[in-house]
């Protein structure tokens, strides 16, 4: 395959860069410049690896009948819920996009902002309930997009259907990493703010920053260190999540 048959197979199939590099075996790394065109050369180990998984179906269901593959931006919920369980992905306008297994950081703060937003509702009460993910949204009620927010918060109860989420959580929170970092940047903005997510933060554990969009407000994005406590919007910023709390507590995982 030329690279640029790999580049066109590599999109019918829905693979991210990142999905690629776990499946090859290839350095995410060079997995992105042979993707790019800044290799003008390639080693030829790389294609032969990068190759062999082109060459094969996108995945195998338990049986084949369950999972037809299509086009990006033709997939619905209920190619989403054929997929094998081992298989994690978002889908977003029938475009799946493959998510990496969540790194130690990346779990404690997760786990860390699930106890003071669950704290926060034991004492006061009332009907919101934080959660972390794996949690399927279907973020636009419709068949075509199901996203797995790090750690949301749903205030209207009738919005849990069949074990998901129908429609927009109240608020949303993602915790970058390299593979995700461009997809919730950029179009998980765009997606979350016309769902109708009404407070958005992005954690940035490699700059130790968090990004908060008040979406209700349209407000300006207010940028936090992890020196600051930051306040949940959507609870007029009675609850504040303790960030130096955090970094005391399991700091150490930034350096391990």
């Amino acid at each position: 395959m030329t690279i640029e048959e790999m580049k066109r197979r590599k999109q019918e199939l829905g693979y991210s860069n990142a999905r690629l590099s776990e499946l090859s075996g290839v350095p995410l790394g060079t997995v992105q410049k042979v993707m790019s065109g800044s290799t003008a050369i390639p080693r030829e180990e790389t294609l032969r690896k990068l190759e062999k998984v082109l060459h094969k179906p996108a995945m195998v269901a338990e049986r084949a009948e369950e999972y037809q593959v299509k086009k990006p931006g033709e997939y619905t919920l209920e190619d989403y819920l054929a997929l094998p369980e081992e298989r994690r992905v978002e889908m977003i306008d029938g475009v799946f996009y493959d998510m990496t297994a969540p790194t130690t950081v990346h779990q404690a703060i997760g786990g860390f902002m699930l106890k003071q937003l669950l704290d926060y509702v034991m004492e006061q009460g009332g009907e919101c309930m934080p959660l972390v993910a794996p949690v399927d949204v279907q973020l636009d009620r419709d068949e075509k997009t199901v996203v797995q927010p790090d750690v949301l918060i749903v205030c209207d109860r009738a919005k849990f259907q069949n074990g998901r989420v129908f429609g927009a959580p109240d608020f949303v929170a993602e915790i970058l990493s390299p593979s995700t970092r461009k997809k919730d940047m950029s179009l998980k903005v765009y997606y979350y703010m016309n769902a109708g997510v009404r407070e958005y933060w992005l954690i940035d554990p490699e700059k130790k920053a968090v990004i908060v969009y008040d979406l209700e407000h349209e407000a300006i994005p207010v940028i936090y260190g992890v020196d600051a406590e930051v306040p949940v919007l959507v609870w007029g910023g009675k609850c504040r999540i303790s960030f130096p709390l955090m970094m005391k507590t399991m700091g150490f995982l930034y350096e391990s």
